[in-house]
């Protein structure tokens, strides 16, 4: 019952945008962690630089391995370095120097999220071009 109304709500205030798209918080976490590949390749898109927006006309990409970014926030602020991994099941990249030691003394990337990034410098192959 309260959950009809919440969409008429949500249909009456003109609140969705996109057709395709549920406003449904469960349907849309649902969409989210059962997204295939490719749409999480889209998902996991990070800001570009200042430098790179002006250059491209456009705001963020979907990150790939090899591009170079510059953490933004968290405990790694201000680092950078190059994406070694792009890891879609987790919805995290892995940038070179970004570890952690384990108590057994192994060395493991640490996941960031695209987001909290920004790509300094990209990765341009002919498929990229």
């Amino acid at each position: 019952e309260a959950k009809n109304r919440v969409c008429i709500l949500d249909k009456l205030s003109g609140m969705k945008f996109n057709a395709a798209v549920h406003a449904d918080r469960r349907k849309a976490r649902k969409a989210h962690f059962t997204a295939d590949s490719t749409a999480r390749r889209k998902i996991m898109s990070a800001p570009l630089s200042k430098e790179l927006r002006k250059k491209y006309n456009v705001r963020s990409l979907p990150i790939r391995k090899d591009d170079e970014v510059q953490v933004v926030r968290g405990t790694y602020k201000n680092r950078d370095g190059k994406v070694t991994q792009v890891y879609r099941k987790k919805y995290v990249i892995h940038v070179e120097r970004i570890t952690r030691e384990k108590n057994n003394g192994a060395t493991v990337n640490l996941g960031i999220h695209p987001s909290k990034v920004v790509i300094t410098k990209l990765h341009l192959d002919p498929d990229r071009k």
